[in-house]
């Protein structure tokens, strides 16, 4: 993980100041787990997840939001500040800040969508089969949650059909039973400014 965190550090800034980086799979594919571990590789870097951007009405509807309220301010190097979105009192919280730090992760179903692609330094995706990251994702939420899960996947399969993040990644990253592989994505090849891993021993392990 801190050879990933140290890769990511040494990118060109893509928003003013700051390497965001994307986090995109299937809901249930790891994402929060595996963003989380970044972040504290890179010492405790800022998180913005997109479940605080979306709401009931806009599963994937916030893109301008977004845009606006987060990834402008950062190009400017400016503070972010928006409004998370409360799933259980279906209404926003108060405002939280988002600094410019020199990594920002961005983490969520979308986050590889083509309008944000061009504020990336590295878009990586989560491999994991849809129907299996549904399912633990369906695991996790409990029967309570089925009927959001069964909304929400059809619309996540409309989303990617129309505008979809896996061709895009540079680095697609895959759970083992210890840590994670991480391997060149579609559209990243090996070079001097990026690594590859090699089968399932412990150097492929981060």
């Amino acid at each position: 993980m801190h050879d990933l965190a140290s890769h990511l550090r040494r990118l060109p800034p893509s928003a003013g100041p700051v390497r965001l980086i994307g986090v995109d799979g299937h809901a249930g594919s790891g994402k929060t787990t595996f963003t989380g571990r970044l972040a504290a590789a890179l010492g405790d870097a800022p998180v913005l997840h997109l479940d605080d951007i979306a709401t009931h009405e806009e599963l994937f509807a916030w893109t301008a939001r977004l845009l606006d309220q987060v990834v402008e301010p950062l190009g400017r190097g400016a503070t972010a500040r928006y409004a998370p979105y409360d799933w259980t009192a279906r209404t926003f919280r108060p405002v939280r800040e988002l600094p410019p730090a020199p990594v920002v992760l961005l983490e969520g179903v979308g986050a590889g969508r083509r309008a944000l692609r061009p504020h990336l330094a590295r878009l990586l995706w989560m491999e994991l089969p849809s129907d299996e990251a549904w399912t633990r994702g369906r695991r996790r939420d409990g029967e309570s949650q089925s009927a959001f899960w069964t909304g929400w996947v059809a619309a996540e399969r409309r989303h990617f059909a129309e505008d979809p993040s896996r061709p895009f990644a540079d680095l697609l990253v895959r759970q083992c039973s210890e840590g994670y592989e991480v391997i060149p994505g579609p559209a990243g090849t090996p070079g001097p400014d990026q690594f590859l891993t090699h089968g399932d021993g412990p150097s492929a392990m981060w």
